[in-house]
């Protein structure tokens, strides 16, 4: 396995944590950057060393992107806009190393396959509907891919759930109809590290999502009023996990971590988030993971409570992923890391 020299990513999502966190840990860093982002990003360069434009996101695949990468011996972070905007064609044919497994990140993609993952993981998961025929209670209504909840939709019927979908042009089969469960959100922000061989809790965040957060500020008398809520992230909020419920969360990273070695050959490599409710009697469902680093990590870009539990430093999850890279050349491991 060759030398890993830079660390490089797209101009989205956590970005600006990554790369911070790779500068920490002695490593050159590159941002794939639309032309319309770098007034932005040429903020930071006193931790961004090398600005490469690119047309539009989905250009990280152009062969004059990939030669540039390969040329620097970079190593690509995927975050949630690989996900969205690049797609799976697309990141089986991006010709750079990826740090952990991009596989993983075809299934996050498709919410069947992702359900799949999670029941085969043991946590306790939503009922899901395989049609609107069957739907006999509150259900929301999920496209696939990474949208952070655009589109998402709420119905109580199967006449409504078609109803919607038609309006957004849409088929049912599209979609994944999951049972809408009721307690506080919880984002578990967890890293597998292959080369020290543990789980790490590195975080917990809860997400802010547009209309649907915003209601809790209008009166009853007038919520009626207002039109259908969406769930479109637009921020996130810091959270501290009742201690007794660690031992929960721990049993599901690790349920987690066993199901995608099974389904997704070399299984977890790094950071992934389960994300889920903790209902009023204090169980825990999940309804959704990402197979990559998540946007509620930026919340902790000096350390989070629980980060601070295994290092004596401040520690993101983007430098604990530069941390990982350089663990694994240091031990002969950067075949375990990168795909």
């Amino acid at each position: 396995m060759r030398e890993v020299r830079s660390i490089a990513t797209i101009a989205s999502h956590s970005a600006l944590q990554i790369l911070r966190g790779a500068k920490s840990e002695g490593f050159k860093t590159i941002v794939l950057c639309p032309r319309d982002r770098v007034s932005l990003y040429s903020r930071f360069l006193n931790f961004i060393d090398d600005i490469v434009l690119i047309d539009g996101m989905g250009d990280v695949c152009s062969d004059e992107a990939i030669r540039r990468l390969n040329e620097e011996g970079a190593v690509i972070v995927p975050h949630g806009s690989f996900v969205e905007y690049i797609g799976v064609e697309g990141l089986e044919r991006l010709d750079v190393p990826i740090f952990g497994n991009r596989r993983l990140m075809i299934w996050e993609a498709d919410q069947f396959l992702k359900m799949r993952m999670l029941e085969r993981s043991g946590v306790k998961v939503p009922r899901v509907f395989r049609s609107p025929e069957e739907v006999d209670r509150l259900v929301i209504v999920k496209m696939h891919g990474a949208k952070g909840g655009r589109g998402y939709f709420l119905a109580r019927s199967p006449e409504e759930v078609i109803s919607k979908c038609k309006s957004l042009g849409i088929s049912p089969d599209e979609c994944i109809i999951q049972e809408f469960v009721i307690g506080t959100p919880m984002y578990f922000q967890y890293f597998n590290s292959v080369v020290m061989k543990r789980l790490e809790l590195l975080g917990c965040d809860i997400r802010y999502e547009s209309d649907v957060d915003g209601l809790r500020r209008v009166p009853v008398p007038y919520a009626d009023s207002l039109s259908e809520p969406t769930f479109t992230v637009v921020g996130n909020i810091p959270l501290v996990v009742r201690e007794s419920l660690l031992v929960k969360v721990f049993e599901y990273g690790e349920g987690f971590v066993r199901a995608a070695e099974e389904l997704v050959p070399p299984g977890v490599i790094g950071p992934f988030c389960l994300e889920g409710v903790c209902r009023s009697d204090l169980e825990i469902v999940i309804f959704e993971f990402s197979g990559r680093i998540v946007a509620g990590t930026n919340l902790y870009i000096n350390g989070s409570p629980y980060s601070w539990l295994y290092f004596d430093e401040p520690m993101s999850m983007g430098r604990r992923i530069a941390r990982e890279i350089r663990m694994a050349e240091e031990h002969g491991m950067l075949d375990k890391v990168l795909t």
